[in-house]
């Protein structure tokens, strides 16, 4: 089970076990860290999170539909993905990311 270094929005810290094969998306909504209003389908970027540096190349880069929302965020960052999009597996154990700030 794959720990997970969080920042949210009111820059609390905190580690999570996520289960693999989940998204993080489900790991930061079930915290109350995310909105994910589209529910995970690419759809909306209320899950926006940023990738620290250097997880970069374990996360991956984002597919085209990914990056799409991400051009538009006023948030984005070189690190930025949607959680919906991220898969948590065993090669992200002791992940860092920040919830990126809500654009609402």
């Amino acid at each position: 089970m794959p720990l997970i270094h969080v920042t949210n929005r009111a820059g609390d810290s905190y580690s999570v076990d996520a289960d693999t094969g989940l998204s993080l998306m489900d790991v930061l909504r079930e915290r109350g860290d995310v909105e994910a209003i589209c529910g995970g389908s690419c759809a909306c970027a209320t899950c926006h999170v940023h990738i620290e540096e250097s997880w970069l190349t374990q996360v991956g880069a984002p597919e085209s539909d990914e990056q799409a929302l991400l051009e538009y965020s006023l948030e984005r960052q070189p690190g930025s993905r949607l959680a919906c999009q991220v898969r948590i597996n065993n090669a992200l154990d002791g992940l860092v990311l920040h919830v990126a700030a809500s654009e609402g």
